[in-house]
C-alpha cells in the first residue's frame, strides 16, 4: 500500500509518500511546495493544487492522508490553512484515491509516542522509522509522519 502524506501550509506544503508491505514501513520520496513569497493566495492555491495533482499521477498513492487544522490564535493565518487543505483534498479526490484526515495529536503520538511531542522529536523518529539517511525538514517530516499515523491506523496491508 502506497500512502501519500501531505501537511499544508500557506508557506510550506509538505508531503511524502511511504510504502507499506509485509516487512513493515519504507519511505520513498518526500519533499516541499513552496509557492513564492509574494504570491497571492489564488496563485497559492493553484500551485498547491497543481503541484499535488501531478504528484499523485506520477506517485500512485492508494490512499492519502492529511493533516488536519489545529488551533490557533491567528483567525487569518487559520483561514488561509483552510483554504490550502481544501485544494489539497479537493487534489485528492479528483484523482479518486480515497483520503483520511488526522489530528497533529494523532499523528504525534502514532510516530513518538507522545501527543505534544516537538517538530524536533517528529523529524528524529520520522528519520528512525523510515531509515532515512537525514532528517527531512520538518515540513516534509510533518507529512511524512501523517503517512507513518496512517499506516498505523489503517490496519494490515495484503500488498508487498
Amino acid at each position: 500500500m502506497r500512502i501519500l502524506g501531505i501537511d499544508p501550509g500557506s508557506r510550506v506544503t509538505g508531503y511524502g509518500l511511504i510504502e507499506k508491505g509485509i516487512k513493515g514501513i519504507a519511505g520513498v520520496d518526500y519533499g516541499e511546495i513552496k509557492p513564492r513569497s509574494d504570491a497571492s493566495l489564488t496563485t497559492a492555491l493553484a500551485t498547491v493544487y497543481d503541484a499535488l495533482s501531478r504528484l499523485i499521477v506520477q506517485m500512485k498513492p492508494d490512499a492519502m492522508a492529511v493533516e488536519n487544522i489545529f488551533y490557533g490564535k491567528n483567525v487569518q493565518s487559520l483561514i488561509k490553512l483552510g483554504h490550502i487543505r481544501g485544494v489539497t483534498l479537493l487534489a485528492g479526490a479528483q484523482q479518486g484515491i480515497p483520503v483520511y484526515e488526522y489530528s497533529p495529536l494523532e499523528i504525534k503520538k502514532a510516530v513518538v509516542g507522545y501527543g505534544r511531542a516537538e517538530k524536533s522529536q517528529v523529524q528524529t523518529m520520522v528519520k528512525a522509522i523510515l531509515q532515512l539517511r537525514e532528517k527531512p525538514t520538518a515540513d516534509a517530516a510533518d507529512a511524512l509522519a501523517v503517512a507513518i499515523c496512517h499506516a498505523h491506523c489503517s490496519g494490515p496491508s495484503a500488498s508487498t
